[in-house]
């Protein structure tokens, strides 16, 4: 599947109200990659995330022009579902945010919506989502505690698991790291990388470095347009662009 577009946006433009927040965006996320999404705070980063699982439906006065294909199928088109996308197109945000439950019952929590009663299918999938998010062999004694005593690097990579287990064929994250220690980011940034085997991976990130490490092709937003989009290595070493460029050095942002 490597080498194949997942999933890609034409045109997109988003509106809050009458503000562009973003304009006019092409883009292409591939199978098996990684894709960071970087750009100075206010640039729209968040937003085109957001708008890939229709996120933003959740804000008044939200208007979408273009398009978002999954599979080339254009996820804003009234045939298909939100709870649908929301399953194939899963999401972890900058801040863990586990439901007060146990270890268990947050990564269970989403194949009980789907219906799912078999006893030993939820545990093994549990089981297969904490083992896909390295998380398994730290809290497997642990099952049954509050996911709030986790620490914040556990809490995230939980959050990752709750995601994988309903089986997304995309994964987005909003600045995974940006409320973690060093140690902690390190070891979700080794995880990323570990999933886009699996997983077509979309990361927001305001650590540049961050993204020259993980990602296979970087985009660089500024004030809601895409200004470059290339292969990491390209867009850190040769940018084609002046703005890319100033905003990869430190120059503004």
């Amino acid at each position: 599947m490597s080498g194949d577009v997942k999933m890609a946006t034409r045109r997109l433009s988003l509106y809050y109200g009458k503000h562009k927040a973003l304009d006019d965006i092409t883009l292409d996320f591939m199978c098996a990659s990684i894709t960071a999404i970087i750009g100075p705070s206010g640039c729209g980063k968040s937003t085109l995330i957001r708008a890939l699982n229709r996120m933003n439906d959740l804000i008044p006065n939200v208007r979408v022009v273009g398009e978002v294909l999954l599979d080339g199928v254009n996820i804003y088109s009234d045939s298909v579902p939100v709870t649908e996308i929301r399953r194939r197109v899963g999401m972890v945000f900058q801040k863990p945010n586990p439901f007060p439950k146990s270890v268990f019952e947050n990564v269970a929590y989403g194949l009980r919506i789907k219906g799912i009663r078999n006893r030993t299918e939820i545990r093994d999938r549990v089981e297969a989502a904490l083992r896909a998010a390295a998380l398994w062999d730290e809290v497997k004694d642990r099952l049954h505690e509050s996911a709030i005593s986790l620490s914040g690097g556990q809490q995230q990579r939980l959050c990752i698991a709750r995601a994988l287990a309903v089986e997304p064929e995309v994964l987005l994250l909003d600045e995974p790291t940006s409320a973690l220690d060093p140690i902690a980011a390190g070891k979700i940034e080794e995880l990323l990388v570990e999933l886009k085997k699996s997983y077509t991976v979309i990361i927001v990130t305001h650590n540049i470095q961050q993204a020259a490490r993980v990602s296979d092709t970087t985009a660089f937003l500024y004030l809601g347009k895409l200004i470059e989009v290339d292969r990491t290595e390209k867009i850190f070493t040769n940018p084609s662009n002046r703005l890319t460029e100033e905003y990869i050095g430190g120059r503004f942002g």
